[in-house]
């Protein structure tokens, strides 16, 4: 296995860069970024864009301003930052588990899947709807953006498993299988009932069946630890994280031990590197800021269970709140810092990058999808290979998805 130094200071990674010649400065380092971006597929697998889509009017046509607004993706932005594709997230937040909970879950990710895919038709000569692992690199040579769907959080399938193949029908290609709490399929991370199923329920089993037999991509993202080795037991093709980060560097359930990350490697799946700060690294207490927030969620002790429209004047809230109380940003470095490690304990084909822009991704020098590049020139100032880089950003990803599409295209009949 390739190994890289986990932590390296700017001196160093330069003298990995000079070789016997000098070295590069930041606008070489930038040209050459540019110059791979122009070459390789680069795919963000996890944003939240399509929130704003559905009830901000957001146009997506147009270059916003990230500081003014809060948006971190759009069209021209994507352009300008060299990212080539894009998973938007349809979302639903947990409510209650029962008939009249679920069918409120499936209106609404209807109702998101609707949306994107008017927003893409209406921007049809800037964009195209991705199906396959092949159209992102089809849509990449007619210069638009490749926008899959993807679906975070399994309480849209309920407890009905027909659900999968409906999704895919309409154009999902991963389901994140829960999200914050528990649902009908697993346990989740940050659920403090915990061991509700302890992993993955007897219906979640029939769910990974289900979608390794329809092509959909398992995401493990927010699941606990023993959903997570359910999963790998279960599934006959390779799993992804589509925005998450490494526990060792930065303590956090949502994140995977080294151990989880080892088994993933094993499985042939991918771990997509969140850039949301509280992901990436622990940052001591800021009381001002601790003490407004606290506030701010015992105002809204069930938020999970109101409509969207109430959320989103609740998400407007807390935005409000983040520019009073701004957080302390981790950096592109420390993001680079968990690619280090990843590839350290599972090896460079398992790992890639999903953001989570528009849903509190942001990072110093990578705050929204315009910046994406500073991500590549750091990887060179560290010694990557063009090679490494071209799977980081975008053929790790697309070896699992390809994996899935064979299987399930055998399963059908059709290979």
């Amino acid at each position: 296995m390739k190994k890289y130094f986990l932590y390296i200071p700017l001196f160093a990674a330069c003298l990995i860069i000079i070789g016997c010649g000098a070295a590069k400065s930041l606008t070489e380092l930038s040209d050459e970024a540019s110059e791979l971006h122009k070459e390789m597929l680069t795919i963000d697998t996890h944003t939240d864009t399509p929130l704003r889509l559905l009830y901000d009017n957001f146009d997506i046509s147009k270059k916003h301003d990230s500081i003014t607004d809060d948006s971190k993706l759009d069209f021209p932005r994507m352009k300008s930052g060299g990212l080539d594709a894009a998973f938007f997230a349809a979302y639903i937040a947990q409510g209650p588990r029962t008939s009249e909970g679920n069918e409120k879950a499936k209106e609404r990710i209807m109702r998101l899947i609707d949306t994107i895919k008017t927003v893409i038709q209406k921007n049809s000569t800037l964009s195209s709807l991705a199906l396959s692992s092949a159209d992102a690199y089809r849509i990449k040579s007619d210069n638009k953006a490749a926008i899959y769907i993807g679906i975070e959080n399994g309480y849209a399938i309920g407890n009905d498993p027909s659900l999968i193949k409906k999704y895919y029908d309409l154009g999902v290609r991963y389901i994140t299988l829960c999200h914050t709490k528990n649902n009908d399929i697993c346990d989740s991370s940050t659920d403090p009932d915990s061991v509700k199923h302890n992993g993955l329920s007897d219906f979640g089993k029939r769910v990974v069946d289900e979608m390794n037999k329809t092509g959909m991509i398992i995401d493990i993202s927010h699941v606990s630890d023993k959903t997570f080795l359910d999963v790998i037991k279960l599934s006959k093709v390779p799993v992804i994280a589509s925005h998450s980060c490494a526990r060792s560097i930065c303590n956090s359930p949502r994140n995977l031990s080294d151990s989880l990350l080892k088994k993933l490697a094993d499985n042939g799946g991918v771990i997509q590197i969140c850039i949301l700060s509280d992901y990436v690294k622990t940052f001591s207490g800021n009381l001002k800021r601790d003490s407004a927030f606290a506030v701010f969620r015992a105002k809204y002790p069930k938020s999970d269970t109101l409509t969207s429209e109430i959320q989103l004047l609740i998400a407007k809230e807390k935005a409000e709140l983040e520019k009073l109380y701004p957080r302390i940003l981790a950096t592109v470095s420390d993001v680079v810092d968990h690619i280090d490690h990843i590839v350290n304990v599972a090896g460079i084909d398992h790992v890639g990058i999903g953001t989570d822009f528009d849903g509190g991704g942001e990072v110093t020098g990578c705050f929204d999808v315009s910046e994406m590049k500073n991500i590549t020139i750091e990887l060179l100032k560290r010694g990557y290979s063009k090679n490494d880089i071209r799977k980081i950003w975008g053929e790790n990803f697309m070896r699992v998805f390809r994996k899935v599409e064979e299987f399930a295209g055998k399963n059908n009949g059709n290979i």
